[in-house]
């Protein structure tokens, strides 16, 4: 079949790091062409010198069709103009008179979402969604340029079951209608669904292309690590301790209601539920990002206000949010800078920082975490996603706080990084750690939970125990009434 995409030889260096190294890839017409490899592999890079973002060192890039559209995995959306403007943004529809046709821009928009299913006005501002309404936008975006290639990098990283079911249908009638589709994503289930074919690409290179038919999951796994893998994911918890945090009767308008539990020491706690039933916004109350206009909050048995993140850190509440790229870190500061930034005060000396132990914590961070960068002063925008994840949770933990929130905490990370934070997740716990943990990932929550609270439009549903439940009882309950 007739490639639409090749790459030959395309080689990227960024702060001395060679990020691509010769990497040659075909891409048929018609084609799921699913891109793999651990963060930092090149992939992202590689996909951003097709779509003419980043210009590679040297290679070459043909592509025989007229145009390619991709779905970012960080968002890049204009959060000050309208659902509508940001969708039709490149293609925008001109009235009789030459004027925009905003009538029409609000129909195009509306027809792409509700083939996704999505219930999001085009009317709104893209700065008032949430982070999974974004990334539904920047897929419905992305459908309606009718490229001939289309670039799909974790495009269901915040997207409900419901959602990606749909999404996939889409991309099943875009294959048959001749559009070729790059898709990466860290989800094996995802891959084997959909694609005809695999790439794996590991420290910038080009390491194997095979039918999916001929792969299997522990081969795919192995050559992405470059080792034998065992992806068995086995938790011992230690009996839990003393009420670390304990909440009653927590709400917030429009976000959630009447939210009581208790979390022990050394125990995870899990919040499943869909994408927009109020576990982020439970989650962002307790940490003071949002908080909570309603109900009582004890940490170790004391009444507290958590009125803001300051609050919360100086009760030894820590948090990993969900938006890495929106509140995870400061893009323009260095990895050393983001990664003392929620506990500077300790290698202060007066009003000056004392680089010395400053340097030292963030070189310990750097080595614990295996983040992979050019140095301590390497600014964290220019780290693959994987690793600005690490430096997130790097930061939380420097803090050395009692009560950690985790929201989402491997969105976007490979199969091998996931691995080293699930360890590192049980570890924390066993050390007497108190864990909320919210994931949208069902084996994720019910591997790593001791009990999950299943939230539905804005309240506990259920409480059950994963031993002696299914992700299919955990759905039926999550989903709306």
């Amino acid at each position: 079949m007739e490639p639409v995409l090749e790459l030959t030889g395309i080689t990227r260096s960024f702060w001395g790091i060679r990020a691509l190294d010769h990497v040659d890839l075909a891409v048929a017409r018609g084609e799921v062409h699913a891109l793999t490899g651990e963060n930092g592999a090149g992939k992202s890079t590689l996909m951003k010198i097709v779509a003419g973002i980043e210009r590679a060192d040297a290679g070459e890039v043909r592509f025989h069709g007229s145009k390619v559209a991709m779905i970012h995995q960080e968002l890049l959306p204009f959060p000050e103009m309208t659902v509508a403007e940001n969708i039709c943004m490149g293609t925008e529809p001109a009235n009789v008179f030459g004027w925009l046709d905003r009538g029409a821009m609000r129909r195009r928009a509306a027809g792409l979402l509700a083939r996704l299913g999505v219930e999001v006005a085009p009317e709104r501002r893209m700065g008032e969604l949430s982070f999974a309404e974004q990334q539904s936008v920047e897929v419905a975006k992305a459908i309606g340029q009718q490229a001939d290639l289309l670039i799909m990098d974790e495009p269901t990283s915040a997207l409900s079951d419901r959602e990606s079911e749909r999404l996939f249908r889409i991309i099943g009638d875009l294959k048959q209608r001749g559009v070729a589709v790059i898709y990466i994503s860290h989800r094996m289930d995802e891959i084997f669904r959909l694609a005809d074919t695999i790439t794996v690409m590991r420290d910038g290179r080009r390491v194997a292309t095979r039918p999916a038919g001929e792969i299997d999951e522990v081969k795919l796994i192995s050559l992405m690590v470059g080792r034998d893998f065992d992806a068995a994911l086995v938790r011992h918890p230690a009996p839990a301790g003393e009420v670390a945090l304990a909440v009653r009767g927590l709400a917030r308008d429009g976000g959630f209601r009447e939210i009581s539990f208790e979390l022990r020491a050394g125990e995870i706690l899990g919040l499943a539920g869909l994408i927009g039933a109020g576990r982020t916004e439970i989650a962002s109350a307790l940490f003071g990002l949002d908080p909570a206009t309603a109900g009582e909050i004890r940490v170790r048995g004391q009444a507290v206000r958590i009125q803001s993140p300051a609050d919360a850190l100086r009760q030894g509440i820590a948090m990993v949010t969900e938006d890495r790229k929106r509140y995870g870190f400061v893009p323009d500061m260095s990895l050393r800078e983001n990664v003392t930034l929620s506990s500077l005060r300790r290698y202060c000396a007066g009003p000056f920082v004392r680089r010395g132990p400053e340097d030292l914590a963030a070189d310990e961070q750097i080595r614990a975490f295996s983040i992979r960068a050019a140095g301590r002063e390497q600014q964290v925008k220019f780290l693959s996603g994987g690793n600005q994840q690490k430096v997130v949770i790097a930061r939380a933990l420097l803090t050395d706080p009692s009560i950690l929130i985790l929201d989402e905490p491997t969105r976007g990370i490979d199969i091998g990084a996931k691995t080293e934070i699930y360890g590192l997740i049980s570890r924390l716990a066993r050390q007497g750690k108190a864990i909320l943990l919210v994931s949208s990932e069902m084996n994720e929550i019910l591997a790593l939970s001791d009990r999950i609270l299943i939230i539905r439009e804005g309240a506990i549903a259920r409480e059950v125990l994963p031993s002696r439940t299914t992700p299919e009882e955990i759905l039926a309950y999550a989903m709306p009434q």
